[in-house]
């Protein structure tokens, strides 16, 4: 499987986390539609088939995480 760069990971999740806000505070169409949209990308990105291990399965490829870490898991 290839491996997203971490930049890239980070970039992902960051996105994601925004619009996640974003769409909880307006509810907008176009948010939800990029959220589905860079939540995809996170899925393929990470060999995961639901958005919630693809966040945990980038987060621990981004620099610093500890394999042993299960911090990202708590919500």
């Amino acid at each position: 499987m290839l491996m997203a760069h971490p930049t890239v990971l980070r970039n992902l999740v960051e996105q994601y986390e925004a619009l996640r806000v974003l769409h909880a505070e307006s509810g907008g169409e176009e948010a939800r539609q990029r959220m589905d949209d860079v939540a995809y990308t996170l899925c393929v990105s990470t060999g995961t088939g639901d958005v919630d291990s693809a966040l945990v399965a980038a987060r621990h490829r981004l620099p610093g995480a500890r394999p042993e870490d299960d911090s990202v898991l708590s919500s």
